[in-house]
């Protein structure tokens, strides 16, 4: 069993692409997740050394245990760039993406669209299985492609029978995207169908959700995606709660401010300019508005957001607002 599920339930970041990049990863981390899986890395950008694909694969030492995740369909080719990769950064994990929904990604045969071609996705798990080790290789899948299709269970059993690890189960189809509530009876029964360690993932918003699942699943952990572009705090929250049978306070907004901040600083200081760098956050500080006062505004205004100067206007109209109320 891979060590990080020895007498624990961990708490994974999911993978999102845009997302979880190693600054937001960190931040993470200090919040309390327990394991990381870095944005989906393309097989063919390996292999030619893209700058862009180098970047995926940095990651700081504090971030362990961490697996870099790969798509693509050609066995063969997944197999030497989890070799190069095993090779060049030495991650804790390889993880395969079986369920990335997003059109682009399945137009090329990669992420969800091999729930329709369970042969080939058992090649791919072999071909990368066979290649990484002895590095240990995990997998991401959905509960099917649609609902006519859904074969979770088929799916987990391939995939244990390959060497897969672990395995994490989103409980919606390809074609529900990121609609509808996620099956988390589907998600139980994968659980309870294989012996390696299922980690559920889908609508775990809150602390009370994911005590919920750990109470009434089979699974062994829990893999945390849009909760936490919005909260980060929600791994803390999750531990308090399952340890202690109480929730902590939200962070006061000052403080989540603070967060923020940091984010949007290493973001700049990465990139080397700012209004670059504050471009590509600006859904990330829409989606950390949820729950904040005049969330409404702050969307509007974080739409055009350019600058560090600009984000500290903000960030003093709306602690001055709160002061004015209490």
């Amino acid at each position: 069993m891979l060590p990080w599920f020895q007498d624990r339930f961990p708490l994974y970041l999911a993978p999102m692409a845009g997302v979880t990049d190693r600054i937001f990863r960190g931040l993470c981390k200090e919040q309390g997740a327990d394991v990381m899986v870095t944005e989906f890395v393309s097989a063919e950008g390996i292999f030619r050394k893209n700058a862009r694909t180098m970047e995926y694969l940095d990651f700081a030492p504090s971030e362990r245990p961490l697996g870099i995740q790969l798509f693509g369909a050609d066995p063969d080719h997944l197999g030497e760039a989890a070799r190069m990769v095993r090779d060049w950064v030495q991650p804790d994990f390889l993880d395969l993406n079986f369920g990335c929904p997003v059109n682009k990604v399945v137009a090329r045969n990669g992420g969800s669209a091999l729930l329709k071609d369970l042969p080939l996705l058992e090649r791919v798990a072999r071909a990368v299985v066979q290649a990484a080790a002895p590095c240990p290789v995990t997998a991401k899948i959905r509960i099917g492609w649609n609902r006519a299709g859904i074969n979770a269970l088929e799916t987990a059993r391939r995939l244990e029978d390959a060497g897969v690890q672990a395995l994490a189960v989103h409980g919606r189809t390809k074609d529900m995207g990121y609609s509808g509530e996620a099956d988390w009876e589907i998600i139980d029964q994968v659980a309870r169908a294989v012996r390696i360690p299922v980690i559920g993932n889908g609508d775990i918003h809150s602390a009370q959700d994911a005590a919920r699942r750990k109470r009434e699943t089979a699974v062994s952990g829990l893999m945390i995606g849009r909760g936490a572009m919005a909260a980060p705090w929600i791994f803390h929250e999750i531990k308090t709660y399952l340890a202690t049978g109480s929730i902590p306070p939200s962070p006061p907004l000052e403080a989540r401010w603070t967060l923020i901040r940091r984010h949007c600083a290493q973001a700049v200081a990465a990139r080397g300019a700012e209004r670059p760098a504050l471009h590509s956050l600006r859904a990330r500080l829409m989606a950390y508005s949820h729950g904040m006062p005049c969330a409404k505004a702050l969307r509007a205004r974080f739409a055009s957001v350019e600058s560090l100067a600009q984000l500290e206007a903000i960030i003093g109209e709306s602690l001055g607002a709160e002061h004015q109320e209490i």
